[in-house]
């Protein structure tokens, strides 16, 4: 069995465009979990305030949930390359403003929100096409695998950027970490610009967007209650039990570290995203994965109450990689459903409703974070978060037997 999985990711490795992608993938992932960490940080410093740490994310993710279901639309009409592309070139402007702010001592709060704000736009268009990519990048008997490296490569991705913002913060300040994430950004966008995605016969390119494409992907959704039941399971069970936002609060207020051990604290939930991948990659993906996403999200709100607890470094460490394995279970469960089951032609408007979900969780939750911790204390806001998350957990496992039941088909078929 070892041997069959080593073939098939020796196999994937072989597509040159994959390789390029993949490659891209990496400078993009650092790029990302980079500048979150940098932002974090910043606003941190800037206010002190854990509501406006709270705020980061709504700021972010606003664009998102109004222009994700059309922004599926478009990546399902247009070339999904040059619009991923073109989403990568809006980071790059933001970081360069940021550094011409700092320089001349302009840098300031709603100056973050702004730039964050655009950030958000361009990842409503960025994230589906890029997802959407994968399939038409390598033969549909490897996708399975080629899905399951890539998560991989994005924690592997992730688990540096935090932790060499915090470095380049702690040794020269935020103007050497924004331009560390400019170049990175650049040189995702240099790598990925020869790759040429096939056109998918089953998904022809129209002249323009449809009124209606994007009921269209929202009627296909209504028929799924798998895809359905897994992603509101993870969009509620992070949104109560995310703790990303307190970070900075936790780093300096409660385990008493610098900015180097903040990047450290940070990166464990990458590390322990990669080590569920690295294992998830050298073992069979699971065929009951209804199954093994539910005890995943209970894992990810044992470890989250256990992080919340903890007033010790090491020990918070230990419990946020646990919080990413977990999560990582997860994901990769919830992306081959999605994408194995999809046709073509409407894969961008269902990813960029799962992008939705994913960003709900993500940035609203960093806000319920912030305002449960104004209002009460940030141990407060992080443990009653991993209960509510053991109880969403619970109440999908109840009311969609569907998922629970569920067995993952890995030769279903991609268009």
């Amino acid at each position: 069995m070892l041997r069959f999985v080593q073939g098939d990711l020796a196999a994937v490795l072989r597509v040159p465009p994959f390789r390029r992608y993949s490659i891209s993938r990496v400078a993009a992932a650092v790029s990302q979990s980079m500048l979150q960490a940098i932002i974090a940080w910043q606003v941190f410093a800037l206010s002190g305030s854990a509501l406006d740490l709270g705020l980061v994310g709504l700021v972010r993710f606003a664009p998102g949930l109004v222009l994700s279901v059309v922004s599926g639309a478009v990546v399902d009409t247009y070339d999904r390359q040059r619009i991923l592309l073109m989403a990568q070139v809006v980071p790059a402007l933001t970081s360069a403003i940021m550094l011409a702010a700092i320089v001349t001592g302009q840098a300031s709060l709603p100056l973050v929100y702004v730039l964050v704000f655009l950030v958000g736009v361009a990842s409503a268009f960025e994230g589906p096409a890029r997802q959407t990519m994968i399939p038409v990048l390598v033969p549909r008997n490897l996708f399975s695998r080629a899905m399951t490296f890539n998560s991989t490569l994005q924690s592997l991705s992730a688990v540096t950027g935090p932790a060499l913002a915090g470095a380049l913060i702690a040794v020269q300040g935020l103007g050497l970490a924004y331009g560390m994430h400019l170049a990175l950004v650049l040189t995702s966008i240099i790598v990925l610009a020869p790759v040429r995605v096939p056109s998918s016969s089953s998904s022809p390119k129209r002249a323009g967007v449809r009124p209606s494409a994007v009921r269209e992907g929202l009627a296909y959704l209504r028929n799924q209650p798998v895809v359905l039941g897994a992603m509101t399971l993870d969009m509620f069970a992070v949104l109560f039990g995310g703790a990303k936002a307190l970070l900075p609060i936790y780093a300096v207020d409660i385990l008493h570290a610098d900015a180097f051990g903040y990047g450290l604290l940070t990166a464990s939930l990458d590390i322990g995203s990669l080590i569920a991948a690295t294992l998830m990659i050298a073992l069979p993906t699971p065929t009951r994965t209804g199954r093994a996403l539910l005890l995943s999200v209970v894992a990810y709100g044992l470890a989250t109450i256990g992080f919340g607890l903890s007033t010790w470094l090491p020990l918070s460490v230990l419990m946020y990689a646990a919080v990413g394995a977990a999560d990582q279970v997860s994901v990769v469960m919830r992306l081959n459903t999605i994408q194995l089951t999809t046709p073509d032609a409407l894969r961008g408007r269902v990813t960029a409703v799962n992008f939705v979900f994913v960003n709900a969780s993500n940035q609203i939750g960093g806000l319920e974070s912030g305002v449960v911790a104004a209002l009460t204390s940030a141990v407060f806001a992080v443990v009653s978060g991993g209960v509510a998350c053991l109880v969403v957990a619970g109440v999908i496992a109840a009311r969609v037997p569907q998922l629970r039941e569920h067995r993952a088909s890995h030769h279903a078929p991609l268009e």
